[in-house]
């Protein structure tokens, strides 16, 4: 349990993810609400990890559901256990041959049989899938239902009942409540609009690229060692990175991976040998590499000069000093 936005902060804090207020707002309002939370927004920027950090951080188990195109009732709710029913058939077969003893028709004895189906569909004949094991868990769960956005809108239609009344129907079984309600998160790399029924139900939170001074405080939290003027020039690229016209536009994971593969390599500090050897580490295609090359070489040329000027700067001073000393003396 969450006591306040700031506690919010401090939790998650607590487990390496650093947020700002308006995330920590959204999570403290979706617990105290109980109303599922859609976080949408580029990928690679923590949406996942944020369900992730929110369950570790309440004791929550959490249950992930991965959408992909095709996804059905079947792999989400729930699916009967086929072989398991066939086996108690075959074990009881002396009971339905006694359950059909006397009859003179087909269709007398088929009726017989079915008065027995609630027998092979019952709760013990079922799989649960993600969304069957959230809305029946005794114990306080966080259902992760992961890039929603990549479901058919069937699928989505379908969503509703658990996202408005935390319930789910089985048609051989009836309505099924939750037993202790869970926390909801819904997470959409923007593949396509969800629609407004969806939405309605939800609090709505959308994580964007982080600034500069938040991307260097994530950096230099996740990746222990990194120096702090490394993790400057890796931030202030990646924003420059970000303002190209990419395929593939590198986010905050990307940075992460940038700064672990400098470190493997021993690097101090960036250089355009350093980025030539890595940059295939954050861009994912070639166009977006060539692209890149001649912003970073750009940016590298201009630090060295920065760099240059500012040495021959500081060898001056002490010579100018000594030159009014001796003119004083």
């Amino acid at each position: 349990m969450f006591d306040s936005v700031l506690d919010v902060e401090k939790q998650l804090s607590a487990q390496d993810y650093i947020c700002d207020q308006k995330i920590s707002t959204v999570v403290f309002l979706a617990e105290k609400l109980e109303k599922p939370v859609l976080v949408e927004g580029p990928a690679g920027v923590g949406k996942t990890e944020l369900a992730k950090v929110v369950a570790a951080a309440t004791g929550r188990r959490m249950i992930r559901l991965q959408c992909y195109e095709g996804l059905d009732e079947a792999k989400a709710l729930y699916e009967w256990e086929y072989s398991k029913q066939l086996l108690y058939t075959q074990i009881l077969k002396e009971k339905f041959s006694e359950a059909m003893a006397g009859s003179t028709t087909l269709s007398e004895a088929a009726e017989r049989v079915g008065k027995e189906d609630s027998v092979f569909f019952s709760e013990q004949f079922i799989v649960p899938r993600p969304l069957l094991s959230a809305i029946t868990s005794e114990d306080a769960t966080l259902l992760l239902i992961d890039e929603v956005d990549k479901s058919d809108p069937e699928f989505e239609a379908f969503l509703l009942e658990v996202l408005s009344d935390f319930q789910v129907t089985i048609p051989e079984l009836g309505t099924i409540s939750s037993r202790t309600k869970p926390l909801v998160f819904l997470t959409s790399n923007n593949a396509r609009e969800m629609s407004d029924a969806l939405k309605r139900r939800c609090l709505h939170l959308y994580i964007d690229f982080p600034s500069q001074e938040l991307e260097q405080r994530i950096l230099e939290t996740k990746v222990p060692g990194v120096e702090q003027r490394l993790a400057a020039d890796l931030v202030e690229m990646m924003a420059k990175l970000r303002r190209l016209d990419l395929k593939k536009v590198p986010s905050i994971s990307e940075t992460l991976d940038w700064a672990r593969a400098l470190l493997a390599l021993n690097a101090k500090e960036l250089d355009a040998e350093f980025v030539g050897q890595t940059l295939n580490v954050i861009l994912k295609y070639e166009g977006d590499v060539r692209k890149a090359q001649g912003e970073l070489s750009q940016l590298l040329e201009k630090k060295a000069a920065k760099a240059h000027a500012t040495a021959e700067s500081v060898t001056e001073v002490p010579e100018a000093k000594a030159v009014k000393k001796g003119a004083l003396h």
